[in-house]
């Protein structure tokens, strides 16, 4: 029996895209060979996607659309797949992170997730012994999140880094080479502040873990902060003080923006070609 005839298409956003996407087909008369073609994917990733175990990508819907004149109907489900493809809890962060003007955030161990090169993405998600298809779709997620800096105006960010995050090679010495290196890329572009907490700094007001402060255009701002398998949003006027003092006295003992740009330099420079 095929995993594609097990599914229950109430079970979840992907499994009603999935079923979708295979009784067009079918109806069509097409072969998953053929629509992996014409949505130049592999017959391997189409036969998983219409079993629900992958997730599809905004190309195969649009594909899927064009080939079986359906208008927009796969495109309009795509971003619903995406959404609920995150856990519960980090559904409304990544709305909001979408919605925000500018996004502070502070990272004590790895580089924060907007600015994750894939290899670097790839390197934690294998890290931490997900199977072949769970990295894939992890991947294709953090994709999506990255899609808001390519937006004509992309919030503002200012991001704050442990020099511990600098040190921990993950990856290999070239995966983290790429990955310093798309921390200068973005550094010099106007919309991004990069800057680095010293060892020197000794305890400082992120020794508790990583946040990240959105602000909004509309709405008071918000704090997020993640732990193991779990995070919170945070939306108390005391909350959110409390996060922009802890920034901001981040900011005080941090190497300024070109110390940083510095620091990462040399750094990635250690690391060898």
């Amino acid at each position: 029996m095929a995993y594609a005839d097990e599914i229950d298409p109430t079970s979840s956003i992907l499994a009603y895209y999935a079923t979708k996407l295979r009784t067009a087909r079918e109806t069509a008369g097409m072969s998953q060979r053929d629509l992996a073609k014409r949505a130049l994917i592999s017959p391997s990733l189409l036969n998983k996607v219409e079993a629900a175990r992958r997730l599809p990508s905004l190309e195969l819907s649009i594909a899927a659309d064009r080939e079986f004149s359906l208008g927009d109907q796969f495109e309009s489900l795509f971003p619903l797949v995406i959404k609920h493809a995150y856990p519960p809890w980090f559904r409304p962060y990544v709305e909001l992170e979408a919605a925000a003007r500018i996004v502070r955030a502070f990272e004590s161990q790895v580089v924060s997730g907007l600015l994750q090169t894939e290899n670097y993405n790839r390197a934690i998600l294998t890290g931490a012994r997900l199977d072949t298809d769970a990295v894939e779709d992890g991947l294709a997620l953090r994709r999506q999140r990255q899609l808001l800096l390519a937006k004509p105006k992309p919030p503002e960010l200012w991001i704050m880094l442990d020099e511990n995050v600098l040190r921990r090679h993950v990856g290999g010495p070239k995966v983290m080479r790429a990955q310093l290196e798309r921390l200068l890329a973005a550094a010099e572009t106007p919309t991004t502040v990069v800057q680095v907490v010293p060892y020197s700094a000794g305890s400082h007001a992120g020794v508790d873990g990583s946040f990240t402060v959105l602000t909004l255009d509309e709405g008071p701002d918000v704090v997020a902060v993640e732990g193991f398998q779990h995070g919170a949003l945070l939306a108390e006027t005391e909350q959110v003080r409390a996060a922009y003092r802890a920034y901001d006295l981040l900011t005080a003992v941090a190497l300024s923006p070109q110390a940083s740009i510095d620091l990462i330099a040399a750094t990635a420079k250690e690391l060898g070609t």
